[in-house]
């Protein structure tokens, strides 16, 4: 399953979102980059989609990561490639 739509919900100087960001484009993955701090709506929408305020969060064609490190990161992409 090839996966189309990559959504990456961060906060600024975040450790694990900068990671994140780093694995996704060392793969050469395409995302786009939802910043929770400086929107409003992309929090609330990481909220309803997690149940949680911790990033980062990964929505791929609505499938949903929250809270994760690059292991699990890797882990959870095995489904996309």
């Amino acid at each position: 399953m090839k996966a189309t739509n990559i959504r990456l919900f961060v906060k600024p100087f975040c450790g694990w979102c900068v990671e994140a960001k780093d694995w996704l484009d060392d793969r050469g993955i395409k995302y786009q980059e939802l910043d929770v701090i400086a929107d409003g709506v992309a929090r609330k929408e990481m909220r309803n989609l997690t149940g949680q305020t911790k990033a980062p969060c990964i929505d791929v064609d609505g499938e949903i990561l929250a809270d994760f490190d690059t292991d699990q990161l890797a882990t959870f992409w095995k489904k996309f490639e």
